[in-house]
Parts: structure tokens; sequence; C-alpha cells
């Protein structure tokens, strides 16, 4: 049995202030979730980026809120997907190129234009194995999603086209 074990949803400006707080705004409209600051890692002087400072924003979904985004955001997509979306472990990844993409999503002058990333984790039955306190151990080669068993998901479940 598979299933979405989260979506994240991720905007990188490149800078703090007001570009940041705009994209906040965004992923809290489109969400419905409190995003999280993003840090860069290390520093980059040409683009005036410091380490640890604010370059951008992301957000989890899980459950519910995970698969009602997760529709939402594949209309923009025209329910369609390549296979080089997908890792070898049946995740897989898109993005959009702005947020009035979306079916019933209006553009906000106070927030502007802005694209975002959109990462999808799947999990079948016996994924806790590895996330447990007591006893953890990793998921056993036998027993891990494939790429095939994630699109032959996807186009069952989602009706998702994958080209």
């Amino acid at each position: 049995m598979i299933r979405i074990s989260k979506v994240t949803v991720n905007i990188g400006v490149g800078n703090a202030g007001e570009e940041l707080e705009r994209a906040e705004k965004l992923l809290e409209k489109l969400c419905e979730q409190k995003p999280v600051r993003t840090l860069s890692k290390k520093r980059i002087p040409t683009w005036s980026i410091r380490k640890k400072q604010a370059i951008g924003v992301k957000v989890t979904l899980r459950g519910e809120k995970a698969n009602k985004f997760l529709n939402m955001v594949l209309e923009a997509k025209e329910r369609t997907l390549g296979t080089e979306q997908f890792d070898t472990n049946g995740n897989f990844a898109f993005g959009i190129r702005e947020y009035i993409e979306i079916p019933g999503v209006k553009y906000d002058p106070e927030i502007g234009i802005y694209g975002f990333d959109v990462c999808v984790t799947l999990e079948k039955n016996g994924y806790r194995i590895k996330k447990r306190k007591r006893q953890r151990r990793r998921v056993p080669p036998n027993h891990k999603l494939t790429k095939e068993e994630a699109i032959e998901w996807l186009t069952e479940n989602m009706k998702v086209q994958v080209k």
C-alpha cells in the first residue's frame, strides 16, 4: 500500500527582506500553514549572501492537507509529469512557474509573482521501521519503493499521465 508521506513546498528567494516576507505570505495563503525560513549554508560574496542568512521559505504538508494541495497543484501541471522528475526511491518533484497558474488562485498585487517547487515523498507500509524510537533499522531492499511502482500508483490513484 503506497501513500503520500509528505509534500514539501519551497520558494527560494535569494535574499532576505521584503521579497522573503511576500514569499511567506504566498505560502501561508496557498498551504494554510505557517512557513519556515530556510538559511544559506555558505557565504557567496558575489550574490551578497552571508552564511546562515534567510534566503527562502518552505512548508511541509502531511495527511489530508498534502493530498488536497497536491491535487490542486497537479491541475496547474495539467496532470502530466515526465519520468525524469522521479528518483530511484519513487519520490518526485516538479515546479510551478507562477502561482496564478493554479486554478482558483487569483493574482494578489501585495505578493507579486512567485513560482515554487513541490517535492512529494511516497512511502509503503513498513517504512516506520526507519523512524521508530526502539530498534530502528534500514528498510530492506526488497521492500523499498521503486520508480516504476510510484509511476503506476500515481497514474492509478491521482490520474496523472507520465511521459
